[in-house]
């Protein structure tokens, strides 16, 4: 090869160096222009965590309801979703409830976070996971399980659940007399096995009004002390889109669907391709908003699995991509959760690094893992993708 030629083969390769230079720097920033963009921070670097009021006045600090029961500490309790124990009991009455795999991949369990209601029963009740523990303490909840994950190896420092609740690193109640406090040590236990149930498994029921007087007997702090989430008032019909539908694709019955409802501004839930209501009341499960968090699952032992979002034990990620829907409408932003801080609060940011701000009502919160399907279809009027998956890495 001359030197001519030699030359000519050097300055193509310098140009694709620069160009490969050029679209890793700022090519892919372009191309996802549309995904979420990182959230504002303090000047050291952190999201604030401090638990600051957000709402005014005698209203639940997590649904931005009035209620007389509005500044009682949240009672966090656990749910199943397997197909045999629904309908679930309380879940129309929840402030709050979170949804997320535990088994990655698989089996989905919830939490209902009950301020201003008492159902007269919630259940059935599952088992504890750590996932979930992180995410009451940060609601300033009191916790209330039947059982608990356990470590099986002599290397985990935490013990998953069982590890978490015997050093008692939240209020809690326990159901079985496996880990933390047991419901045996209080004058009226709270929880009762339910006749005419299919399986042993799905027969655990609680009473909140019971796990209150508990509580009080244990010693713990019964005013809530969570500064709570922004809320704003809801639009008016006449602005509302008609229809809209969202699928949140966990795999296979534990999928739910959302349709939508103009007139009440809330979105129908389908669980499995059934409707889905209360146990206790026969009222359809309908909150009023939805937050889908996208966060990377991973088995860690056995049946555990780890979601990463922030606890303090396993997690080395606490900040993610998020989709909200609330008054028929899309909106993209972040979530975080501090990892240094058990305590630290679930925060939902928009895209520019605001607290969202909820319409009053149920929060639904679902977490997905990346390549699990998010589908928003909205309604006439409405916004964002139509009919598109959304992508997510």
């Amino acid at each position: 090869m001359d030197f001519q030629k030699q030359k000519v083969v050097y300055i193509a390769v310098g140009v694709l160096v620069i160009l490969f230079v050029v679209y890793f720097a700022f090519g892919r920033g372009m191309l996802r222009k549309n995904r979420v963009e990182p959230i504002e921070v303090t000047p050291d670097g952190r999201t604030p965590v401090a638990q600051q009021i957000v709402n005014d006045g005698p209203v639940s600090p997590i649904s931005g309801l009035s209620c007389e029961n509005w500044n009682r500490r949240p009672l966090a309790v656990m749910q199943p979703s397997d197909v045999p124990a629904r309908p679930v009991a309380g879940f129309s009455e929840a402030d709050m409830v979170i949804e997320m795999p535990v088994i990655t991949s698989s089996v989905t369990r919830l939490m209902g976070v009950y301020v201003c209601n008492t159902p007269p029963e919630v259940g059935s009740m599952r088992s504890a996971r750590h996932d979930f523990i992180h995410l009451a303490k940060g609601l300033d909840a009191i916790f209330a399980p039947w059982g608990r994950s356990e470590s099986h190896t002599d290397t985990d420092p935490v013990g998953l659940a069982q590890g978490i609740l015997n050093r008692g690193e939240i209020d809690n109640i326990n159901c079985n007399q496996d880990a933390g406090i047991s419901a045996t040590r209080c004058s009226t236990n709270p929880c009762f096995r339910k006749e005419g149930m299919d399986r042993g498994v799905d027969s655990g029921f609680g009473n909140p009004a019971d796990f209150y007087t508990c509580a009080e007997e244990l010693g713990y702090r019964l005013t809530n002390e969570f500064g709570g989430y922004p809320h704003q008032a809801e639009s008016s019909v006449d602005s509302r889109p008609e229809g809209g539908r969202l699928r949140v694709a966990y795999g296979g019955s534990f999928a739910v669907d959302y349709d939508y409802n103009r007139e009440s501004n809330s979105y129908d839930r389908i669980w499995g391709g059934v409707i889905d209501k209360d146990r206790n009341n026969g009222q359809r499960i309908s909150p009023k908003n939805i937050a889908v968090l996208f966060a990377r699952s991973e088995q860690i032992e056995g049946q555990y699995n780890n979601v990463q979002l922030g606890d303090p034990w396993y997690d080395d990620t606490d900040t993610g991509e998020a989709y909200y829907y609330f008054n028929g409408q899309e909106l993209r932003g972040t979530w975080k959760k501090d990892k240094g801080s058990i305590d630290s609060k679930l925060f939902f940011y928009d895209n520019g690094g605001q607290e969202v701000k909820f319409v009053p009502g149920q929060i639904w919160v679902s977490i997905l893992e990346p390549g699990q399907s998010l589908k928003w279809t909205p309604g006439v009027g409405g916004s964002s993708q139509s009919g598109q998956n959304i992508p997510v890495e």
